[in-house]
């Protein structure tokens, strides 16, 4: 066989489908973000403002944030030096569980290397915990938690995005006496709508189901405390297990669950991919909790990035652009194309100096291809004016609908 022609003709494929993903090179500049400077393919170097990040907050170039990792890596070294289970726990990892325990209001947490390896391995320990154990999972799920499900090697139910009829009908078809969980997301990062939170509750305390909640795109920027949407709607007492981030609105890395010590110890226990991963490096754990216990403090922060949002999507909505609107911070952009949402992206970027990356399938489903813009409290007024006239004149050139515009 000749492995380098299936290679050439896999990559053709997307090529040909419009859907080849190209990273470009940046430079963030520490106390200057959302501005970087992008090394063009030719070495050239051209300054640009990053609208699709997931440094929500800016978190990333924050002080105090900052500070906590200097002093970490002054004390300790680079790495941690190990697993967990061997050399690999310090006190720095231990302070970060004991603020996520706490900002979640749950007895404890557990720290993965990111909060897809939380999800992966935490849905796929699951079934080993509880033996017959049936997982309900919502249709548009974080590829992460599908791959926990799908290697558990358990039962398993998805039911209609946000459908909690048609939860509620897989649910009732089940046996009565078996184990169930039902996995969902507070946010869905795509169209940036809410999971139906207190529903999914109720159905599960009226089927004995534990509930699994990925707030990924909502810890640190909603509740008084950022400890996400459940914290916001006083509902995080009837959760089981909480999964988060640290590489989002926390701007470092990492991920973890929040759930009952004997729930993280059992976890903790069993899970190949907590028990035979090389821990977070103390430097990352230090930056992480001081991020956490900072925007613990700091509504205004959340308050600023909600204001933006709401801008920007006004702004881009009165240009007539075909915008999903559920009320939360993520700005979706249809365009439904991928070679068209690719264009977009390349001419915004090489003649505006605005970096938004295209989102194609298999992220999102195809004929929904967009651009994804994520607003944040260090984006100013100068650049959310260019990208609204970069959008503006795109569009036309581009020859895209726009929608009826009314009063």
């Amino acid at each position: 066989m000749d492995y380098t022609e299936k290679l050439d003709t896999a990559l053709e494929r997307l090529h040909d489908e419009g859907r080849y993903r190209t990273f470009i090179d940046i430079e963030r500049s520490n106390g200057n973000f959302p501005n970087a400077t992008w090394t063009r393919p030719d070495g050239t170097k051209q300054q640009i403002t990053v609208w699709c990040g997931n440094d929500y907050l800016g978190m990333g170039q924050n002080p105090v944030v900052l500070a906590a990792m200097h002093d970490a890596i002054n004390a300790t070294g680079a790495g941690s030096g190990g697993t967990r289970n061997i050399s690999g726990t310090t006190v720095y990892h231990k302070r970060l569980e004991a603020e996520l325990a706490d900002l979640h209001g749950k007895q404890a947490a557990l720290l993965f290397t990111s909060a897809y390896i939380a999800n992966d391995a935490t849905l796929s320990t699951l079934p080993k915990l509880f033996p017959g154990l049936i997982i309900y999972s919502d249709a548009l799920n974080h590829a992460s938690m599908i791959e926990g499900v799908r290697r558990n090697g358990g039962a398993k139910r998805i039911f209609r995005h946000n459908d909690v009829e048609h939860l509620r009908e897989l649910l009732a078809a089940d046996d009565p006496a078996a184990p169930k969980l039902i996995a969902f997301e507070s946010i869905y990062s795509m169209d940036g709508d809410f999971g139906p939170i207190e529903a999914i509750c109720d159905l599960a305390d009226e089927f004995g189901a534990l509930t699994y909640i990925d707030e990924v795109h909502a810890v640190g920027m909603y509740g008084p405390r950022g400890a996400g949407v459940a914290e916001r709607d006083r509902l995080m007492h009837r959760l089981d297990i909480i999964n988060g981030t640290l590489a989002k609105a926390y701007g470092v890395m990492g991920g973890y669950i929040a759930a009952s010590a004997k729930m993280c110890d059992a976890i903790r226990s069993y899970a190949p991919g907590f028990i035979f991963t090389t821990s977070l490096p103390p430097a990352i754990a230090a930056g992480a909790a001081a991020s956490v216990a900072f925007l613990k403090r700091a509504p205004e922060v959340r308050e600023k990035h909600q204001a933006q949002a709401k801008v920007l999507k006004m702004r881009l909505k009165a240009l007539g652009l075909p915008i999903i609107d559920h009320g939360s911070h993520i700005v979706p952009v249809m365009v439904g194309d991928p070679v068209h949402t690719k264009a977009l992206s390349d001419m915004l970027l090489a003649e505006y100096g605005i970096y938004a990356q295209p989102i194609n399938y298999p992220t999102v489903p195809r004929g929904t291809e967009r651009l994804r813009f994520t607003p944040s409290p260090v984006h100013g007024p100068d650049e959310m004016n260019k990208l609204v006239r970069a959008m503006d004149a795109l569009w036309s050139h581009c020859a895209l609908n726009r929608a009826e515009l009314t009063g």
